[in-house]
């Protein structure tokens, strides 16, 4: 069986960094589920010590590796049956990891290859998202690179591309590229500003350098800030994640800033400040960020939210920044790292269905110092009600 490792973490308050303390657990504590329950999805149990916020002790983490031989995974999500769709970047290939195990894992099975994808720097098959009618209507929405624009499409598995919105600037680097269907149905879509000047992100007729919101066969969806334009918010660098929290609030990354990465807290019209604006500044007519970091420490691209738990996985940083909520969306103390060098570039991180975090490394890149098993994806289990509780 394949063993988890357990990662405890202070849970006094004002913690800066989580805990490096790693163990083997014993027997089957942690890991995927034996063959005989093939077809179920992943129900591993949570670590047996755990403590409350309050009592100052420890709060641990299992990190289990659930696939590994991977090739620069990049977007992550789940279909009703628990499994999880996976595109990488460089092959075009959208793969589906689960829910049937063995003894190594969860199976890994290639879905299709997409011939339409242009992969080159930081493009190729980027972000995906399940229709939130896939029972009925078997769609999911790709974001890919070619080699003339960023675009959406959406497709039956194993079908061809159907394009919804194309005309996103394409460039080597900045090519955003998440997928996420908000709580009210619509699609959003993260682009990068492509340009090396910053002239897209403020330019209000590219779609470049935005956060768009569009329906799902692709039009500017109704309640947008301009009407017939699928802009959300602007002054974006390159956001290649999004989350919701229980209050409908939208998280997001920013990426390859020259000096910080940021985790903001995104609203509708709102401008984010590139190029003007890396961080927290003084000019009113930009939004702050709810945490920024050194630019060296971050660079995440995945955010993922557990009820008032913010992920933000890093491939720069090569760490997973944790950032505590209240439920008004009040920041709760100071970020914390967890999984700092341990695994190399984290890129994706999403929440599953049973409540754990699914972390994808990014290791066979440019950058990257892959290791025999890489890339893998990572589940974590907090041990205090939070991933993985029952």
């Amino acid at each position: 069986m394949t063993k988890g490792r357990v990662i405890k973490r202070s849970t006094r308050a004002g913690a800066v960094t989580l805990g490096a303390v790693l163990s083997l657990t014993a027997g089957c504590s942690f890991g995927p589920p034996d063959p005989d329950v093939a077809g179920a999805p992943p129900n591993l149990p949570t670590p047996s010590a755990s403590a409350s916020a309050e009592g100052g002790g420890e709060r641990e983490v299992a990190a289990t590796v659930l696939a590994s031989g991977l090739e620069v995974p990049w977007g992550m999500a789940f279909l009703p049956d628990g499994s999880a769709l996976v595109t990488e970047r460089d092959t075009a290939r959208i793969l589906k990891v689960g829910p049937e195990s063995d003894a190594d894992g969860l199976k890994v099975t290639e879905v299709q290859r997409l011939s339409e994808v242009s992969a080159g720097g930081d493009g190729g098959l980027l972000g995906i998202a399940v229709s939130p009618k896939y029972a009925t209507d078997q769609t999911v929405y790709v974001y890919y690179s070619t080699d003339k624009d960023n675009r959406v499409a959406k497709l039956k598995l194993k079908g061809k591309p159907q394009p919804i919105l194309t005309g996103i600037p394409r460039s080597r680097n900045d090519n955003g590229g998440q997928l996420k269907f908000g709580p009210d149905g619509q699609l959003y879509v993260s682009t990068g500003d492509g340009s090396t000047g910053g002239t897209q992100a403020q330019n209000a007729k590219s779609l470049g350098g935005k956060i768009l919101r569009i329906t799902a066969s692709g039009n500017p969806a109704p309640g947008n800030p301009v009407k017939n334009s699928p802009v959300w918010s602007s002054g974006h660098r390159n956001v290649q994640g999004l989350a919701w929290d229980a209050g409908k609030r939208l998280y997001a990354s920013e990426s390859d800033q020259r000096s910080s990465g940021e985790l903001n807290v995104i609203a509708k019209g709102k401008n984010y400040g590139w190029p003007a604006v890396e961080g927290a500044g003084s000019d009113a007519k930009f939004t702050n960020p709810l945490v920024s970091w050194p630019a060296e420490e971050s660079n995440c691209s995945g955010v993922a939210v557990l009820e008032r738990t913010i992920a933000t996985a890093c491939p720069g940083g090569q760490r997973l920044w944790i950032v505590e909520v209240t439920g008004n969306g009040t920041l709760i103390g100071r970020p914390r790292e967890l999984l700092t060098g341990e695994y190399g570039r984290l890129r994706a991180v999403t929440a599953a269905p049973d409540g754990s975090l699914w972390v994808a490394t990014s290791n066979q890149e440019d950058g990257g110092e892959p290791g025999p098993d890489d890339d893998r994806i990572i589940r974590l289990v907090f041990s205090d009600g939070g991933a993985g509780r029952s």
